[in-house]
């Protein structure tokens, strides 16, 4: 059970963090520059420990980065 939770978070979590990154910086690859050293910590702490996680969250990586393109840019208004 705590597998299949780990790669359903490993599937959704870093693509929502980096649409959310992108949101918050207005850029998509600071957005994925901070969500790829947040990965890396994981990694390093040990959190995300076999191939096949760190593959998932490449492509979740992937789509989030893609997802981050297709928003829609926010309109500036000059006043």
């Amino acid at each position: 059970m705590f597998e299949i939770i780990r790669i359903f978070s490993a599937l959704t979590m870093p693509g929502l963090l980096v649409l959310l990154f992108s949101r918050v910086t207005y850029n998509r690859v600071i957005g994925l520059v901070l969500t790829v050293a947040l990965i890396a910590g994981s990694v390093y702490k040990g959190y995300t420990d076999t191939f096949y996680l760190i593959v998932i969250d490449a492509f979740s990586l992937t789509a989030g980065f893609w997802l981050a393109a297709k928003m829609k840019p926010r309109a500036v208004k000059n006043s």
